[in-house]
């Protein structure tokens, strides 16, 4: 067998490699001659540079799965901090609390929306200047109006026409200004007397009603009203000449006399309330009876015919 000649000293000293051209510079000759190699020992400073390697590999390798393990998992909480001695079921607490307050606010703020859109039927809920548009009242009818009293053989039956506007100091207070004309024929008799052909008496009045609602939740509702004010009455007798341009007879005032004085009024009615959109309308559809009485010149008295007692009806509608 053949010995192999010892290196020489020079050519054993080992130097560190780098771990990754360790194994790429030893040769397999030189692994074969070289005795120190043949049986290497782990402990020995030759092989601490390819350790160090592995282990920096392998620590790194390790904090890279930390650090991609800590940005996957979810944190427990990032926006709730606890403080000292602070449980967590406390600040859930805390957390449903905020939650049905942000509820109850939301609640709020939908029902003043509600109430703008459907605040027509409330009072004082659209403001303009110093009023608001539901305090505003306004009404509008006409009917028929029959004598009663002392005054029957002066004036017969006839029509009338009313108009008002007012304010709603409540859903159950109401004040009006109301203008109310009146149209009665005379008695055939009288008019003859009167030296006419044919007669009629009219009746204009500006009062103030006040008028209680009964019912003002209801859709169907009754309410009482009265008032008084200034009344004008005029009597008037007529006779047919002829002609005008056309050559139809025309009606002539062959007499005639008024009067002005003070009167009052009293009456009950009853009211149906149109729904609206969300039920909630202002508009009501009324019909009511009144006893109306014109302190008119006494009979004694030059053209006086006495007072005068009349039963007007109204239908119409009111806002």
């Amino acid at each position: 067998m053949r010995i192999p000649t010892p290196l020489p000293p020079t050519t054993a000293t080992f130097r560190p490699i780098p771990c990754l051209s360790f194994y790429r510079s030893m040769t397999p000759d030189v692994i074969k001659t070289n005795s120190i190699l043949e049986v290497p020992h782990m402990s020995s400073s030759r092989w601490m540079p390819p350790m160090q390697c592995v282990c920096l590999l392998s620590g790194l390798a390790i904090l890279a799965a930390v650090s991609a393990s800590a940005q996957s998992s979810p944190s427990l909480n990032q926006t709730t901090q606890f403080a000292p001695g602070e449980s967590s079921s406390s600040a859930f607490q805390f957390a449903d609390d905020d939650g049905l307050n942000g509820a109850a606010a939301l609640r709020t703020a939908a029902a003043a929306l509600g109430s703008g859109g459907s605040g027509a039927g409330q009072y004082g809920s659209e403001k303009h200047g110093n009023f608001t548009v539901n305090r505003i009242a306004i009404e509008a009818g006409a009917g028929f109006n029959a004598p009663i009293g002392n005054d029957t053989p002066y004036i017969t039956w006839g029509g009338n026409f009313t108009g008002g506007g007012g304010l709603n100091f409540s859903k159950r207070f109401t004040l009006l200004g109301e203008f109310q004309f009146m149209d009665n024929k005379l008695p055939g008799a009288f008019v003859a007397a009167g030296g006419g052909q044919a007669g009629s008496a009219h009746i204009l009045s500006l009062t103030a009603d006040p008028v209680i609602d009964l019912f003002p939740t209801r859709v169907n509702s009754a309410y009482v009203t009265g008032g008084g004010g200034y009344y004008h009455k005029s009597t008037n007798f007529t006779v047919q000449e002829c002609c005008d341009f056309y050559g139809y007879p025309v009606n002539v005032t062959a007499n005639s006399f008024s009067s002005n004085q003070a009167g009052l009024n009293i009456g009950l009615g009853l009211t149906h309330r149109l729904g609206g959109v969300y039920g909630d309308g202002k508009m009501k559809l009324f019909g009511e009876a009144r006893y109306v009485y014109i302190h008119t010149p006494a009979i004694t008295v030059a053209n006086g015919l006495g007072t005068t007692e009349l039963i007007p009806v109204t239908f119409g509608v009111r806002w």
